[in-house]
């Protein structure tokens, strides 16, 4: 596909970039907590920020250090879906908001939206911080009209949760497939496309319904339903297998610790917090490969506190706070030498959830166009109501 650049950046940073960092923590972390939090003009800005903000991807002191720090005061509107934020500015035109914050795939959609503005470089002292990896994932996708629309935030993966109490399953050999197994009837969770791409991978690996991992998909209408028919075929068919659709991270959480579920398609970091506060969870990506998404930061052109925008971002891009929210969230860091912030328990859960070579076997979101976009809601709505 044209569009899988940055794809095969997200490879190059799981299995290179991400390994290289763990290893030389200890040695960033030497120079990176002498270095300032923000830049002394951000001190003085003072005013304040709209941000529309994923729930979960700003945690702890993250929000409250910046106010501190700079006196800007942030004015939070979380969302948990990509779809909800799409709808909220559509319906307002980006009015009243200073930043988004989209996932990287989903650059096709937000062009067509034209609510957007490019950044200014230029006022920006930290993105060379940036791990050069993840940059190219967004100026991969996000580029147009003379600038750049996008800046990663965190990169995350979606994969297979359990508890590690309830679910009696072969750990060795994990797989989508396996929240399809008799044992765990009426105890899964997923969220209803994630669940039918989880389906539509193993169908691809085990033969029964070859897809070229999915991708084949995203050629174009026709091709998309000779793809898709037969998996939300078997999904319907196994409806009763589902405890719950999660929707947001608290969502995720709750289903596994308090309605049941005993294995689903996650995100990692709702779990990988779960696990850090010593729940009786894990995380690990399934034979198939994970899921990986990098979400990011973006401009609105409705945006009326510009240098409360750039300050923000420059805070962002140092490793004491990349790190921070990475750690807080279970997510992971987009700056060099932010894994030095991170705790040994994070670094240790990351390595878990990847174990052997499954860093070698991720599965990108590609870019989604609009007509993509709207018909996989459609199956998925089918799948829900079935």
């Amino acid at each position: 596909m044209s569009n899988n650049k940055s794809t095969l950046e997200l490879l190059r940073l799981a299995s290179v970039s991400r390994r290289s960092l763990l290893k030389s923590a200890a040695a960033v972390g030497a120079v990176g907590l002498s270095a300032p939090i923000v830049s002394k003009s951000a001190l003085s800005s003072s005013g304040e920020l709209n941000l529309l903000m994923w729930s979960d991807e700003f945690p702890g002191e993250v929000i409250p250090g910046f106010e501190k720090a700079t006196g800007i005061k942030v004015n939070q509107t979380p969302f948990s879906q990509n779809e909800e934020q799409i709808n909220k500015l559509q319906a307002t035109g980006g009015d009243g908001f200073d930043l988004c914050q989209p996932t990287v795939n989903r650059a096709p959609q937000f062009k067509d939206l034209a609510v957007t503005a490019p950044f200014d470089l230029g006022k920006l002292k930290n993105t060379g911080n940036v791990l050069p990896s993840m940059m190219a994932s967004s100026k991969a996708l996000w580029e147009w009209d003379g600038g750049l629309h996008h800046l990663p935030h965190l990169w995350g993966s979606e994969a297979l949760s359990y508890r590690t109490d309830l679910y009696k399953g072969d750990l060795a050999n994990l797989s989508y497939g396996s929240l399809w197994d008799d044992a765990v009837k009426g105890h899964t969770q997923g969220r209803g496309h994630s669940f039918l791409l989880g389906i539509g991978l193993w169908m691809d690996a085990t033969g029964k319904s070859p897809s070229n991992r999915m991708l084949d998909g995203y050629k174009d209408e026709d091709t998309f339903k000779k793809v898709w028919d037969p998996i939300l075929s078997f999904a319907i068919e196994h409806k009763s297998w589902v405890k719950q659709f999660w929707d947001s991270a608290d969502n995720t959480k709750s289903g596994l610790m308090e309605n049941d579920v005993w294995i689903g398609q996650t995100w990692d970091g709702p779990v990988l917090s779960l696990k850090k506060e010593g729940k009786p969870v894990n995380y690990t990506a399934p034979k198939e490969g994970a899921i990986v998404w990098m979400d990011g930061i973006t401009l609105l052109k409705a945006a009326k506190n510009i240098d409360q925008v750039y300050a923000f971002l420059d805070y962002l891009y140092t490793p004491e706070v990349s790190g921070m929210a990475a750690d807080g969230s279970g997510y992971n860091p987009v700056v060099t030498g932010a894994d030095a912030f991170t705790s040994d328990t994070f670094k240790k859960n990351f390595q878990e959830a990847f174990p052997g070579d499954a860093l070698k076997n991720l599965w990108p979101w590609p870019a989604e166009p609009s007509w993509y976009a709207e018909i996989r809601s459609q199956y998925a709505d089918k799948f829900k109501a079935a």
